[in-house]
């Protein structure tokens, strides 16, 4: 009986735990022009999808938001369904806006209160070259995040997120940590290298991130401490199981 009630106890106080765990923040892209080209981009699906996946099986509430808030759209090279987790995700999510597949509701950065997260988390997509860098919002919040002792994570071009955010003593939030980035030889094999309105590893390395690159399209996720990052969309479900690692320590 002693046992069976320590057991009840055990299970209460996970439960209760869970219940308790602040959500998720999973950011995304509006920009949904590839440069001057005309043609479409925004958000890589599975680097939203298998990350969400990730989180909400280990038990943590997601909420989306983006730059501008409102629609955010897909990048329609990512659109495939035969995968599980995409699958999952657009019949729950998706939908359609003038002709464009994508998140029809974000919440906008600059209305969050960053004390209600445990962690961000930003999607890829080569639309966030555009618009994730410069965004006061996303950098106040996610300074707060982290301040907080929240944890930052970000996959393929998410990191461009990571680029100027400083902490409130001036510092550069990536200066001296180790970074799996999108790299400068994936968007060379890419072939839009003079398309981007910067590199990513090498703003990076400005910034004092130490890149840890891996081959090209390969599986690569690191975590240093609270910042964890992934190098492509084959690394968006290891870099979120990172993230949720960081948050159980």
């Amino acid at each position: 009986m002693k046992k069976m009630i320590l057991l009840l106890v055990a299970l209460t106080g996970i439960l209760v735990a869970r219940a308790e765990q602040k959500p998720i923040l999973l950011v995304v892209t509006n920009h949904g022009e590839l440069g001057k080209t005309g043609k479409p981009t925004g958000f890589f699906l599975s680097e939203a999808a298998h990350p969400w996946e990730v989180f909400r099986k280990a038990g943590y509430p997601v909420e989306f938001a983006s730059p501008k808030g409102g629609f955010a759209p897909l990048d329609p090279t990512s659109f495939d369904l035969k995968d599980s987790a995409n699958r999952v995700f657009w019949e729950k999510f998706g939908s359609e806006e003038d002709g464009r597949k994508g998140v029809a509701k974000t919440l906008a950065l600059s209305a969050l209160d960053p004390a209600k997260y445990s962690a961000i988390f930003f999607a890829g997509g080569h639309g966030a070259m555009w618009d994730f860098p410069d965004d006061a919002a996303l950098q106040k919040v996610t300074a707060s995040i982290y301040e907080q002792g929240g944890v930052v994570g970000a996959v393929c071009h998410g990191p461009a997120a990571l680029v100027a955010i400083k902490l409130s003593d001036g510092t550069s939030l990536v200066n001296g940590k180790k970074v799996a980035p999108f790299t400068n030889a994936e968007e060379e094999a890419a072939g839009l290298t003079a398309v981007m309105p910067f590199l990513l590893e090498d703003r990076l390395k400005a910034a004092g991130a130490l890149p840890v690159p891996a081959a090209n399209f390969s599986e690569n996720a690191v975590a240093d401490g609270r910042l964890v990052t992934g190098q492509n969309p084959t690394s968006a479900k290891k870099t979120a199981e990172l993230l949720v690692e960081a948050l159980r320590k």
